[in-house]
């Protein structure tokens, strides 16, 4: 027995490996399903190597082992959207977790194999060692589920990864010293011993890395909240300065009325009184826009209004200002100016002039404030995680601007979803009306 327990069968530990690989795509942004033989063919490949890594030792057998991880790195990069950097972190981290699983699966079936008879045998050794990856499988999503979203995020530096690298090294040779020789400090008196070191220190490098990357999700989520912030706090403060711009401008066009009144009073000229019906005209068409029974929402409509005409983009708005009582002033400037923001920056890419479009509707309905953005694109929409990529080559800060949205939509318990059809990308936020 103890003969058997010193080395785990080689397709089983192909297979823990391939396995943690295969879960952890699917947990997060990849390709993983649109690849099956894919991942098929690299399930044969990892069985084949493993299987003559089994037969080597000493120096040989370590060096086959780095080969044996390059090849689950290579089929990890492939199907994954992330880079270098990222690509190492977290397979440094699947190949302790399945270190772990293939140790401790196998340790575990050996010892109830030899105290109960119905364990033996290839079938219930199989259905033994499924269970019990498919179990550590589910823990390990379960545990990884909570912070899914901003793993797929976090930006690794390559001092990061490196150490990550080297933590994992470390591991994997203190796991590995007690099946060199049981004289040393690190080994036992039988191969059991040395298989309860191996499957301890790998479950302490597990929980090890995991608590790593528990941290940088925490500095990630910290990071990013306050760029939210900054953000929000950079927008109230362009939102003063544009008020102050725009109560000038309004009180211009409140004097040029008083002006054109005087003038109609002292010109007989049909064409010059023409002239300033028209001109007239304009000044109530701008006042009509930018008086929507909000004083916020009034300046942010006033400045995206003129910058819309600097990028001859067509602004359609039809909005009830007085709807957002309830919001801070913050929140409406943040949420409008990002939306508006957000829409301009896809208009203006359109090579169409006519087709340069957006249209903002503010409106009650069910008891809801409900408001839309539709605007006009060129191209594809790609997501991730629920919020677009940006188009912009400095990535850094992309989706801030939905993701600033969709956090003010859920400070007064509402949502936010958006689509696209036909050229057409539509933004909508509920809010319910009765939220303090």
């Amino acid at each position: 027995m103890n003969a058997v327990l010193e080395n785990i069968p080689f397709y089983w530990t192909a297979l823990a490996h391939w396995l943690t690989c295969v879960a952890f795509m699917r947990a997060y942004d990849s390709d993983w399903h649109k690849s099956v033989v894919f991942h098929g063919v690299f399930l044969v490949v990892l069985n084949v190597f493993e299987y003559f890594t089994s037969l080597q030792s000493g120096l040989v057998f370590n060096v086959c082992m780095a080969c044996f991880a390059m090849i689950n790195t290579v089929h990890f990069a492939i199907l994954t959207k992330f880079d270098t950097r990222q690509v190492i972190y977290h397979e440094t981290r699947l190949f302790m977790i399945s270190g772990y699983m293939a140790s401790m699966a196998w340790q575990l079936y050996i010892y109830y194999a030899s105290r109960m008879d119905f364990l033996s045998g290839t079938i219930a050794e199989c259905c033994f060692m499924l269970g019990h990856y498919a179990l550590l499988c589910v823990v390990m999503l379960l545990l990884e589920k909570p912070k899914m979203d901003v793993g797929s995020e976090l930006r690794i530096s390559w001092t990061t990864s490196l150490i990550t690298l080297a933590l994992g090294l470390g591991v994997y040779i203190m796991s590995s010293l007690s099946f060199t020789h049981f004289e040393t400090p690190f080994g036992g008196s039988t191969y059991a011993d040395a298989f309860n070191v191996r499957s301890q220190v790998y479950f302490g490098g597990v929980m090890m890395l995991y608590a790593v990357h528990l941290q940088l999700c925490q500095i990630h989520t910290e990071n990013e909240k306050n760029a939210l912030q900054r953000i929000l706090d950079m927008q109230v403060s362009n939102y003063r300065l544009e008020q102050t711009s725009i109560d000038l401008v309004n009180r211009k066009y409140h004097d040029l009325k008083h002006q054109i009144s005087l003038l109609r009073s002292e010109i007989g000229n049909e064409a010059k009184l023409e002239y300033l019906d028209k001109l007239e005209q304009e000044i109530k068409v701008y006042e009509a826009l930018n008086k929507t029974g909000n004083e916020i929402l009034d300046t942010i409509l006033a400045t995206k209004t003129l910058q819309c005409q600097k990028e001859e983009i067509e602004f359609h708005c039809v909005a009830d200002g007085s709807l957002l009582g309830f919001m801070d002033m913050a929140d409406i400037s943040s949420l409008f100016g990002n939306a508006l923001d957000n829409a301009i920056e896809a208009v203006s890419q359109v090579k169409g002039k006519q087709e340069r479009m957006i249209d903002l509707s503010v409106s009650k309905h069910k008891g809801f404030l409900r408001i839309q953005v539709r605007n006009r694109f060129e191209g594809d929409l790609k997501t991730k995680k629920g919020f677009l990529l940006t188009t912009k080559r400095d990535d850094r800060f992309h989706g801030y601007g939905l993701k600033s949205i969709a956090a003010t939509a859920e400070k007064y318990k509402g949502s936010m979803t958006y689509g696209a059809k036909d050229g057409w990308f539509d933004l909508r936020i509920l809010m319910p009306m009765n939220h303090a």
